[in-house]
Protein backbone atom coordinates (compact mmCIF):
# COMPACT_ATOMS: atom_id res chain seq x y z
CA UNK A 1 0.00 0.00 0.00
CA UNK A 2 1.45 3.40 -0.91
CA UNK A 3 1.33 6.41 1.40
CA UNK A 4 0.01 9.16 1.29
CA UNK A 5 1.99 11.83 -0.48
CA UNK A 6 3.53 14.52 2.09
CA UNK A 7 2.47 17.99 1.19
CA UNK A 8 4.01 21.62 2.24
CA UNK A 9 0.15 22.10 3.62
CA UNK A 10 0.63 19.27 5.79
CA UNK A 11 1.88 19.88 9.40
CA UNK A 12 4.59 18.38 10.62
CA UNK A 13 2.93 16.73 13.38
CA UNK A 14 0.54 15.14 11.30
CA UNK A 15 3.63 13.66 9.33
CA UNK A 16 5.26 12.38 12.21
CA UNK A 17 1.84 10.46 12.87
CA UNK A 18 1.38 9.01 10.20
CA UNK A 19 5.35 7.95 9.82
CA UNK A 20 7.42 7.88 13.15
CA UNK A 21 10.83 6.99 11.02
CA UNK A 22 10.35 10.40 9.27
CA UNK A 23 12.03 12.42 12.35
CA UNK A 24 15.49 11.13 10.67
CA UNK A 25 14.94 13.05 7.51
CA UNK A 26 13.98 16.20 9.32
CA UNK A 27 17.33 15.82 11.85
CA UNK A 28 19.13 15.32 8.80
CA UNK A 29 17.85 18.95 8.03
CA UNK A 30 18.86 19.90 11.26
CA UNK A 31 14.98 20.36 12.18
CA UNK A 32 14.38 19.36 15.81
CA UNK A 33 10.58 20.65 16.08
CA UNK A 34 9.17 17.37 15.24
CA UNK A 35 9.14 16.55 19.10
CA UNK A 36 8.02 20.50 19.49
CA UNK A 37 4.81 21.17 20.53
CA UNK A 38 4.52 23.99 17.59
CA UNK A 39 4.64 21.35 15.36
CA UNK A 40 1.36 20.32 15.99
CA UNK A 41 0.49 23.36 14.01
CA UNK A 42 3.10 24.56 12.08
CA UNK A 43 3.54 23.62 8.01
CA UNK A 44 6.11 21.62 6.72
CA UNK A 45 6.31 25.05 4.35
CA UNK A 46 6.89 27.26 7.76
CA UNK A 47 8.94 24.92 9.40
CA UNK A 48 11.39 25.11 6.20
CA UNK A 49 11.16 28.71 5.72
CA UNK A 50 12.10 29.03 9.61
CA UNK A 51 14.72 27.07 9.39
CA UNK A 52 16.36 28.22 5.64
CA UNK A 53 15.60 24.84 4.23
CA UNK A 54 14.92 24.57 0.64
CA UNK A 55 11.00 23.28 0.78
CA UNK A 56 11.00 21.23 -2.90
CA UNK A 57 14.19 19.40 -1.27
CA UNK A 58 12.43 18.90 2.07
CA UNK A 59 9.68 17.50 0.34
CA UNK A 60 11.31 14.89 -1.89
CA UNK A 61 13.46 13.59 0.92
CA UNK A 62 10.42 13.02 2.87
CA UNK A 63 8.79 11.51 0.12
CA UNK A 64 11.23 9.27 -0.78
CA UNK A 65 11.68 8.01 3.17
CA UNK A 66 8.08 7.61 3.59
CA UNK A 67 7.87 4.20 2.86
Amino acid sequence: MKKKEITKNMTIGEVMKSNEKLADVFMGFGMHCFSCPVSQMETIEQAAAVHGIELDFLLKKLNENNK
